[in-house]
C-alpha cells in the first residue's frame, strides 16, 4: 500500500452535499460484507459539482483498509484501479470525497481524509451511523478546514454541512427499514400504498388547517405557501371521480396480481428444491 495521487475534479469548499439514495444502500450493503476483523470500512465518493457548489454523491465504491490507533493503511492500488473502471463507464462522475461507517469523526479520519485531500480539492466526508448510536442511522457530511498559528499548521477540524438525501418513494421506504434497528417484516405493495395514502391524507388536513386558519384571520398569510399549494393543485391531473376511481382500481389489481404470481413463484420453487432433494436421496 502506497501513497499515490490521481487527477480529479477541483473544486472550492463545499456548503452543502446532496446523496443519492443508491450511495446509502451500497455503503449499508458494504457495512454487512465487512471482514469479520474490520470495525467499519471506508470508501470513495463519486459525482459532481453543481454550479451553486452543491457536492451531488451519485456513486461509491469500497477501498480496502486497516487502521490502529495511530496509523491507517489504504489500498491505494485497488482505489485507483476502481475509479479508472468507473471512469469507463461514466467519465462524468469524478471522486468528491470519501465515506465511513461509524457515528462521527473517529481519530484516524483525518489520516484518510488527508489522503483523500491529495485525490481532490476539498473532499467531502460522508458518515454513515451503522451502529444505531442514537437509535437509527443517522447520515451526515463533513467538510475539514484547517487550524493554523501563524504559518504553523496545527491540526484538521471537521465541520458539519447541510445534506440532502434524494429518493423517490420507493427508496424513502427502504431507508426507513434500514434506519430502524428492528421491524418484523418488509412491506408489501399494498402496505406501502396504504402507508403513502395516510401520509397524503394528514398532509391534506394540515393545508385545510392552515387555509382555514389563514381565512378566518387565525395566522398570518403566507405568499410562498400559498403559490406552493396553488402549484401543487395545478399540478393534479384533471381527472373526473369516476376516471380516478378506475385508475386507482386498476393499480390495485395490478399490484394485486403481482402478489399472486410471486406467491406461485415461490410455491414453485419450493415444490422443486424438495423434489430435487428427494431425488438426491432416492
Amino acid at each position: 500500500m502506497a501513497a499515490a495521487t490521481s487527477p480529479s475534479l477541483l473544486f472550492s469548499t463545499s456548503s452543502s452535499a446532496r446523496v443519492e439514495a443508491v450511495v446509502l444502500f451500497n455503503i449499508c450493503d458494504s457495512y454487512v460484507r465487512r471482514p469479520d476483523q474490520a470495525e467499519r470500512v471506508i470508501g470513495t465518493l463519486l459525482g459532481s459539482v453543481l454550479p451553486d457548489g452543491t457536492v451531488h454523491v451519485r456513486n461509491s465504491y469500497v477501498v480496502p483498509h486497516s487502521e490502529s490507533a495511530d496509523q491507517v493503511a489504504i489500498d491505494i492500488e485497488y482505489h485507483h484501479n476502481m475509479y479508472a473502471s468507473h471512469q469507463k463507464v461514466n467519465p462524468k462522475e469524478v471522486i468528491v470525497g470519501w465515506f465511513s461507517t461509524g457515528f462521527g469523526v473517529s481519530a484516524g479520519s483525518t489520516l484518510i481524509h488527508d489522503f483523500y485531500s491529495r485525490e481532490v480539492q476539498n473532499p467531502v466526508h460522508l458518515t454513515v451511523d451503522t451502529g444505531f448510536t442514537r437509535g437509527e442511522a443517522s447520515v451526515k457530511a463533513y467538510i475539514s478546514t484547517n487550524l493554523s498559528l501563524g504559518d504553523r499548521h496545527l491540526a484538521a477540524q471537521f465541520q458539519e454541512i447541510p445534506l440532502d438525501l434524494r429518493m423517490i418513494e420507493a427508496q424513502k421506504t427502504g431507508y426507513e427499514i434500514l434506519k430502524s434497528t428492528m421491524v418484523e417484516k418488509l412491506p408489501s405493495d399494498l402496505e406501502g400504498m396504504e402507508s403513502s395514502m395516510e401520509k397524503l391524507y394528514t398532509l391534506i388536513d394540515d393545508i385545510y388547517k392552515y387555509v382555514d386558519d389563514v381565512v378566518e384571520g387565525r395566522v398570518a398569510p403566507d405568499n410562498r405557501i400559498g403559490r406552493f399549494i396553488s402549484d401543487s393543485v395545478a399540478s393534479m391531473p384533471k381527472l373526473s371521480p369516476a376516471a380516478f376511481d378506475k385508475l386507482f382500481n386498476d393499480k390495485i389489481q395490478d399490484n394485486l396480481a403481482l402478489v399472486y404470481l410471486s406467491s406461485i413463484t415461490r410455491t414453485q420453487i419450493s415444490i422443486a428444491e424438495k423434489l430435487n432433494t428427494a431425488a438426491q436421496i432416492l
